[in-house]
């Protein structure tokens, strides 16, 4: 939903399409296979065209973005329980298991891992972070557009990204 958001406003998203839009993201997954290497010590020279674009990183990723860049990262804090509904849900639809550990204890190793990935960001003076919340961009879209664009200096259109949220694919709720 937020790179929809991004590129709505006016930030040219860095997508190689590979990965369509299915019944678990019908709106699209806005990704860039070269990303899911970050962690293989690879060449990240890709990263130079990526400047004043948007590009997805999922957290994991994050610690291996390296430190000749600057970043403006914009992290969605989303409730687990709902993380963990829908993936057993894209698991379910695909017929993969989910491993041996139990929600509670995905749950805690998520949460673990967030709470690493926050320090280690605190720590890296070649990144900037924005937190914002998952549900809140669902309920004031407009409120978290407005801080997107104040985030990322005002070149955004805030209006488009509003437009783009879309309440109806809110479907893996906490309880």
């Amino acid at each position: 939903m937020l790179m929809g958001m991004l590129a709505a406003g006016g930030l040219e998203a860095v997508v190689d399409g590979i990965r369509e839009a299915d019944d678990d993201n019908p709106k699209g997954y806005h990704e860039l296979e070269q990303v899911k290497d970050l962690d293989k010590g690879g060449d990240t020279s890709w990263l130079d065209d990526a400047r004043g674009k948007c590009l997805k990183v999922i957290s994991f990723l994050l610690q291996h973005l390296p430190s000749t860049h600057h970043y403006k990262i914009v992290f969605v804090r989303r409730n687990l329980q709902e993380v963990l509904a829908s993936q057993r849900k894209m698991l379910e639809r695909r017929g993969e298991s989910g491993g041996d550990a139990s929600d509670e204890e995905m749950a805690t190793m998520f949460a673990a891992h967030l709470t690493k990935m926050e320090r280690q960001l605190a720590a890296r003076p070649n990144c900037e972070v924005l937190y914002v919340d998952h549900r809140a961009t669902l309920h004031t879209p407009r409120e978290v557009a407005t801080q997107v664009n104040r985030f990322l200096d005002h070149r955004l259109d805030v209006e488009k990204m509003t437009a783009v949220v879309d309440q109806q694919l809110y479907r893996n709720r906490a309880r």
